[in-house]
């Protein structure tokens, strides 16, 4: 009989990830909000903004994509736990050091460094929820993550406005050193005990390329999220210079951009999380927002009013559009079994956001040859393309019991 007692969805572990996910999307996006007063105290140029501010979004993707390989794999051999307190140490640490930097090079090795930690929250926080709540409430409790450290954007752009670019990292970093206090009352998944004393492998990378299933399910789970970090790491990031291209009144800010985006991602993943919960399916709801997605790329991008008020609202219909963030990292934690569960929750998840590194590479390349506008458009109908495609290689998981391992 399915369970029915939703109190479970507001136990300590649930609260403790959905606060993690906070602090962890209030100091990834920090970048993205202080880029520009954080650059300019740097003594960089107003025409060097763009280019010296997608490079060190690359830097701390790199870092994303580093960092979800090290706590994945780290968290199928010892443990969520260990996963949740050392990540959230590290770029606690790093962002508190950001506040520091004199130069460009002290800025891209702190944004390296803290990317490698914010790497490991969503996967671990997720990995261990999905474990510890009953099948047919999993995606309610992954939502509740989602919507809740959504909002870290929103409180980062606030208090940027109130604060200086240094004492807005202090205070991310501060938040994660709290965090880890509340952590030590969250106890282990009992499925990862039960695994550890099985002999199996566990944690091993390399076995999403032993079968040929496991592969395809793997790199589908990873495209499927392509066009969310398209939006966010060249649509939002940049929304200042795609404004200024759209005639659009006003001083956009970047961090208004970010709030305003995030507010709509944390509504589409409640809708999105809630509809697949609704209608018992991962996937029928994915392909929903994808075209939702389309959708909105082309409103952004080709909205006729040239209000700051229009733009500011297609930025919140991107985010409800790319709302399906806790349902594709869900679905990557669904999809393996639990000695590889944490890898692929972890590394899946951050390997899309690494994709920010050849997305905006490719925009260099295609802003160059069809200019801003249509360089952004070619990009983002091509991860369009690509994340449906995707959607065919990976399995239905709604309702599946996760009590299971990946053997060769």
């Amino acid at each position: 009989m399915e369970q029915k007692n939703y109190s479970v969805l507001f136990s300590v572990p649930v609260i403790v990830a959905a606060l993690g996910y906070f602090v962890d999307i209030y100091d990834l996006l920090l970048f993205s909000i202080v880029r520009r007063d954080s650059l300019l105290s740097l003594g960089i140029a107003e025409s060097e903004l763009l280019a010296t501010g997608e490079y060190l979004l690359r830097i701390q993707m790199t870092g994303l994509l580093v960092g979800g390989l090290i706590w994945g794999i780290m968290g199928d051999k010892l443990g969520r736990l260990s996963v949740l307190f050392g990540s959230i140490l590290l770029y606690s640490l790093a962002n508190i050091a950001n506040g520091f930097v004199t130069s460009l090079d002290q800025y891209a090795w702190l944004r390296f460094i803290a990317g490698i930690g914010l790497a490991g929250e969503l996967g671990a926080g997720v990995t261990l929820v999905s474990e510890i709540l009953p099948a047919n409430l999993r995606g309610y409790g992954t939502t509740i993550i989602a919507t809740v450290g959504l909002m870290g954007a929103v409180v980062g752009n606030f208090l940027s406005k109130m604060f200086e670019w240094q004492i807005s990292y202090f205070i991310g970093g501060g938040l994660g050193l709290l965090l880890l206090i509340a952590r030590v009352s969250v106890f282990e998944s009992g499925m990862f005990l039960k695994s550890k004393e099985k002999k199996v492998q566990r944690g091993n990378f390399f076995q999403f390329f032993t079968k040929r299933d496991r592969f395809l399910k793997f790199m589908g789970c990873i495209f499927i999220g392509l066009p969310i970090w398209y939006a966010i790491g060249i649509l939002i990031t940049f929304s200042p210079e795609f404004a200024k291209e759209l005639n659009i009144e006003g001083t956009i800010g970047a961090g208004d951009a970010v709030m305003f985006s995030y507010i709509g991602l944390a509504v589409g993943d409640m809708a999105s999380g809630v509809s697949s919960q609704i209608v018992g399916s991962r996937k029928k709801v994915l392909k929903i927002f994808m075209l939702l997605t389309l959708a909105f790329i082309f409103y952004y991008l080709f909205n006729p009013v040239k209000s700051s008020g229009f733009f500011y609202f297609a930025c919140f219909c991107l985010g409800v559009g790319i709302g399906y963030w806790a349902l594709f990292v869900t679905i990557a934690a669904e999809q393996f079994g639990t000695n590889l569960r944490s890898t692929a929750a972890t590394t899946v998840p951050n390997f899309i956001r690494g994709t920010v590194v050849p997305l905006t590479l490719g925009f260099k390349y295609l802003r160059a040859e069809f200019g801003i506008i249509y360089g952004a458009l070619i990009v983002g109908v091509l991860t369009i393309i690509i994340a449906f495609i995707a959607l065919q290689l990976i399995d239905e998981t709604y309702g599946r019991d996760l009590n299971f391992e990946e053997i060769d």
